[in-house]
């Protein structure tokens, strides 16, 4: 009897469950402002700017595409917005897949070029954490300010106006491929850890605009960018870039640092001691 009863009650609670599981999983185009809990899979395209509102939840499974369609007349671009179609995220945002499934940010074009859709961009998000994922053709890929609690790990970023930008956020930036982009990594006024990261081909590996603070860059991988550091006109202070590897176990030439060596008013970057060899662990383990 007792099991005949326990069968029954799962049969009823899944009647009641999976109605509201099949709505989250049948999501496919979204637009305008999201509330309460929500799961992404499959393809869904964002139309427009999509806002995750304060106290909602949004979990993207792995393996989604996530696809931004081309702006609408009179979207905001202005900052802390971009130009194109975007998300952001008040709430809380958990985009976790896996190795054999990434879950994919991109452009509904695959032909586009950089900046041809807005940002992933969290604004006073309480919580956010990317891992396996793969950014590309964006304005800026991640765009954080004031948000409580970041991380970014295990992911791809190429082909953006800009990877990763953020300021006033605690940020963990682990192990990620970031390549091919105008800027790899942008931030002012933050204490970021920038760890074993792979920071390729870009214009301008890392690009520091204003008073860094209590910042972690090491063990990084810095190779063939335009300009490896940046220092803009706000930091008067040396930056600590020890123990980081430049593509070689020799102290790489000056021109590849934008700092007091090319204008005055500029701190320095420090460079030693250096590390004389690559670190394996660099970068994404799916994507070596």
């Amino acid at each position: 009897m007792r099991k005949f009863y326990y069968r029954h009650l799962l049969v009823i609670l899944s009647l009641l469950v999976v109605p509201t599981l099949t709505a989250c999983l049948a999501v496919r185009n979204i637009s305008g402002d999201i509330h309460g809990q929500h799961i992404w899979r499959g393809i869904v395209y964002v139309d427009g700017d999509v806002e995750l509102s304060a106290g909602s939840l949004l979990r993207i499974l792995p393996g989604t595409e996530v696809v931004f369609l081309p702006p609408r007349p009179g979207q905001r671009s202005a900052h802390p917005f971009f130009h194109g179609s975007e998300l952001i995220v008040r709430g809380r945002l958990i985009a976790e897949g896996t190795a054999s499934e990434p879950i994919v940010f991109r452009s509904i074009k695959s032909n586009a070029p950089p900046g041809a859709w807005g940002s992933v961009n969290l604004t006073e998000s309480p919580y956010a954490s990317f891992r396996f994922c793969r950014f590309k053709q964006a304005d800026s890929a991640i765009h954080s300010q004031q948000s409580r609690e970041v991380y970014i790990r295990e992911s791809v970023f190429e082909d953006n106006l800009v990877a990763i930008r953020f300021h006033s956020t605690p940020i963990i930036i682990e192990n990620n491929l970031i390549q091919h982009n105008g800027a790899g990594i942008r931030f002012h006024f933050d204490a970021p850890v920038i760890n074993r990261n792979l920071i390729v081909d870009n214009e301008k590996g890392i690009f520091i605009t204003a008073h860094p603070r209590e910042y972690q860059i090491k063990n990084n991988h810095f190779a063939r960018n335009n300009t490896h550091v940046v220092l803009g006109e706000e930091v008067a202070e040396d930056v600590d870039l020890t123990l980081n590897y430049w593509d070689s176990p020799n102290l790489p030439g000056a021109a590849l640092f934008f700092d007091k060596n090319r204008s005055s008013y500029l701190g320095t970057v420090q460079l030693l001691p250096l590390l004389r060899q690559a670190d394996p662990s660099t970068g994404p383990s799916w994507n070596r």
